[in-house]
């Protein structure tokens, strides 16, 4: 089994947990590659280059989730499968505690691993006229914000049906993963990753009329900058950015390569919802 390896650089214990994985692939016979960041560290194992990952059975993520979501972006097009160890804070999308980490890797040798299978946007960044600004694969969202604290501007269609016009501080379009992120903390619903759609949540919104959507997963969204706006900022999952002016759009549709996570037997979204984001009554959150 050809496995890859990416990890945060910034945990003190990194060189530890890559000792231990190198141990245990030697015992199982597992082929690693590592990113080049970590090559310090794995000095006799090959790096993991751009056009090697489509020849991994598998790629461990080891961090929190930005490191999950980086990693992500590597592999979906590829369909290869993700193991989430999670050496971060919160960990909302890692399936296993670094404790976990020689079982997980057994488990997916022995084929007991569950497989979800997540949602993803391909998001468009344009100019008026259509060209092409960037294009991006995101798993969580796409946050289109002002660079400065002002209210801007944007005009909101879906499947080419106006929406609306928003005034607020930008608008995030999210992905079921992406419901329990920056768009839960926006007041945006809850989505289970069982069900396939697009949100879109207002950010501050200077107005009580304006709300969540929840769309259809099939349903292109688009977003134009209108004038009076400032310059702003696409950020694709917390990671990737372009800046956009007044004018220039973006589109969001549902990505045609989804996102495969893997998890152990008997995990599950609601009973990970109250442990990781205390979701609850009080008895729940004090035992």
């Amino acid at each position: 089994m050809r496995v890859g390896v990416v990890a945060h650089p910034g945990y003190a214990a990194l060189g530890a947990t890559l000792s231990r994985v190198t141990e245990h692939a030697r015992a199982r016979g597992l082929e690693l590659r590592f990113e080049a960041s970590l090559q310090s560290f794995v000095r006799d194992f090959p790096s993991l280059a751009p056009q090697d990952c489509g020849d991994l059975d598998l790629l461990l993520t080891l961090g929190g989730d930005g490191t999950l979501l980086r990693g992500a972006r590597m592999v979906a097009a590829h369909g290869v499968p993700i193991l989430g160890v999670n050496f971060g804070h919160l960990g909302f999308l890692t399936s296993a505690l670094p404790e976990e980490l020689e079982s997980a890797l057994d488990g997916v040798l022995a084929g007991t691993m569950k497989t979800d299978s997540r949602m993803t946007l391909r998001v468009r960044a344009e100019a008026a006229d259509g060209t092409l600004h960037a294009s991006y694969l995101a798993l969580n969202d796409a946050v289109l914000k002002g660079v400065v604290a002002r209210v801007i501007r944007l005009g909101v269609y879906a499947h080419g049906e106006e929406v609306g016009t928003y005034s607020a501080d930008g608008i995030i379009l999210a992905t079921p993963t992406g419901s329990t992120a920056y768009s839960l903390s926006a007041n945006g619903p809850i989505v289970s990753p069982l069900v396939d759609c697009i949100l879109a949540t207002p950010i501050c919104p200077h107005t009580l009329a304006v709300r969540p959507l929840i769309l259809p997963p099939d349903e292109t969204i688009t977003v134009e900058v209108l004038p009076p706006s400032p310059e702003l900022v696409l950020t694709i999952d917390g990671q990737e950015a372009v800046t956009l002016a007044p004018g220039d759009r973006i589109v969001a549709r549902r990505s045609a390569t989804p996102v495969r996570l893997l998890r152990f037997p008997g995990q599950a979204f609601f009973p990970t919802l109250r442990r990781k984001l205390r979701w609850g009554d009080l008895e729940e959150r004090n035992p």
